[in-house]
């Protein structure tokens, strides 16, 4: 099966992810299909407007951790700091600075990673069972490595999302500004079609300005920057486990992965 499907009719590209047996859990090569998905959707003259979607109850429980790690005596800070740097960093970056507008639909479980594609599209869909959270304090980290928390939330909401680990619902979500819209589960691929329709007929340069203006700005206020540091304070958690004998809250997460697979 492929685990990331592409199709691009009427000036938009919907891209989605298809590991719903696992959640859409993320492995190295399903990110990299992915990566391949947008960087074709960025190349097409045809395509004005780019949807991310998932099939399944989930949008994505995270990074597939039963994938990402070699044996446990084969890992170093600097194979995950260079693993984490192209995959999770730099792809989350890329997608987003795309020169055309995208958009996230996103229904059930959305965890860890899966904000980490969500975060970088411009606008976000949301049904009105989504739930978004990042439970890596559990493992000593402070959070995932694409840092949009502070600027997704707001400095208070993401201490009390970290803090926590609970789950941010759709509402919530919509409330702060993280989310544009919150629609039924069974209008959540039509809103969002919709919604590409619309902006598809605007013209494409003035798209493309009005999305780097908007992008810009917050690059100049300090986002780019404080991803970049962040990142670096994100593989101090890493460090410390290797310090300390590995990850054993590795499988605590796996479990709780496991039952949201099972609903």
């Amino acid at each position: 099966m492929d685990h990331i499907l592409y199709e691009a009719e009427g000036g938009v590209a919907v891209i989605t992810l298809n590991r719903p047996e696992a959640a859409n859990a993320q492995t190295m090569a399903l990110l990299d299909d992915l990566d391949a998905a947008w960087t074709r959707a960025a190349g097409d003259e045809e395509v004005r407007v780019i949807v991310l979607r998932a099939n399944g109850r989930h949008f994505s429980a995270g990074h597939d951790l039963k994938d990402r790690w070699p044996d446990p005596d084969e890992i170093t800070l600097e194979w995950i700091y260079n693993t984490e740097a192209r995959r999770y960093l730099e792809y989350s970056l890329k997608w987003r600075n795309i020169p055309k507008p995208t958009i996230a639909a996103v229904q059930g479980k959305c965890i860890a990673a899966g904000l980490m594609l969500c975060w970088p599209c411009d606008l976000i869909v949301a049904a009105e069972n989504a739930e978004f959270s990042d439970p890596v304090v559990y493992m000593g980290i402070g959070g995932v490595e694409y840092h949009g928390h502070t600027w997704e939330l707001g400095p208070r909401k993401a201490k009390e999302i970290l803090f926590t680990g609970r789950p941010l619902t759709a509402r919530e979500a919509e409330q702060v500004g993280m989310v544009n819209r919150v629609v039924p589960l069974d209008r959540l691929d039509e809103s969002a079609r919709e919604l590409a329709e619309r902006i598809a007929r605007m013209p494409p340069f003035g798209l493309r300005q009005a999305k780097r203006a908007v992008n810009q700005t917050l690059d100049v206020q300090g986002f780019y920057a404080a991803l970049q540091s962040v990142f670096d304070i994100h593989q101090t958690g890493h460090g410390n486990a290797l310090s300390v004998g590995g990850y054993p809250i590795l499988t605590r997460l796996e479990d709780m992965k496991q039952r949201v697979k099972q609903g």
